[in-house]
């Protein structure tokens, strides 16, 4: 079991006086997106986010925000270097590669980033489920198991699947730098998996980061942020002193929410 410690939560934004709010009230960070190529295609009919935002963009993040800043780029191609040279410029604090599929496109980043910034990757591809052990070996400022692209790279219409089947597990168990996955909202939200329950796998796994995103920012209407990031951040400190019969518990109650199973009952 990995020793669980505080949840870093970082916020898709290119609002700056959002971003600003969130990350004083108690976030980690922002994460700026620049990842578009190939995603409609891939992402075709899912339903999924797709995030249109630009250079000016991570630009005007920097000079409103505190907190780290990461931008996620493309997959690996021949616009990285330009995009590492941008994004660097421009004051990322740290890069995410999406969609890898091989140690070659991690090493050939990190010789593009060349120290000048911290680069974590997004695993969320068959591929590198497989590889994770090797990628891990990578002086890399975090790993995120990206569990919608995974669904879809496995060809799986169930989003929580790698969670339940022990991949996230297996990984989790190779990964000694900063771990995510999944994403929370505010405490009683999340839908169709009660965001509560996926919380608590996120204590269970010992994750040391998640994000916020548009179930986040949706059930953040007309609330303040310094008074439910607080919120959040005590239901997570809860979660983490949690006894294990309730671990145990909430875990069960998980997996029930995700396979449609009955939660067994003590005798």
């Amino acid at each position: 079991m990995p020793k669980l410690t505080g949840v870093d939560l970082f916020l898709f934004t290119v609002d700056p006086r959002w971003g600003a709010d969130v990350v004083a009230a108690g976030a980690a960070g922002i994460v700026v997106d620049w990842e578009r190529r190939g995603k409609h295609r891939r992402q075709l009919g899912e339903g999924t986010q797709i995030n249109a935002d630009t250079p000016a963009d991570l630009s005007r993040m920097r000079a409103a925000t505190g907190g780290r800043l990461l931008c996620r780029v493309n997959g690996y191609g021949p616009w990285t270097a330009g995009e590492v040279d941008d994004a660097v410029a421009r004051g990322a604090d740290e890069l995410l590669l999406p969609m890898v599929r091989s140690a070659e496109e991690v090493d050939r980043t990190l010789d593009l980033v060349a120290g000048r910034c911290g680069l974590g990757i997004l695993v969320e591809t068959q591929d590198a489920v497989g590889r994770t052990a090797e990628l891990a070996r990578r002086p890399l400022s975090r790993i995120y198991v990206g569990l919608n692209d995974l669904r879809i790279d496995r060809g799986s219409d169930q989003l929580f699947t790698p969670l339940v089947d022990g991949t996230v597990d297996a990984v989790r168990t190779v990964v000694a730098g900063p771990f995510g996955v999944g994403g929370l909202t505010l405490p009683g939200g999340g839908f169709p998996v009660p965001g509560d329950l996926l919380a608590a796998e996120l204590i269970r796994l010992g994750a040391d980061f998640t994000f916020l995103r548009r179930s986040f920012t949706a059930d953040m209407a007309g609330r303040d942020p310094y008074v439910e990031l607080p919120r959040l951040l005590a239901a997570l400190a809860d979660l983490r002193d949690a006894a294990p019969a309730e671990v145990a518990e909430r875990r069960a109650a998980f997996v029930a929410a995700v396979t449609g199973a009955p939660v067994a009952q003590p005798a």
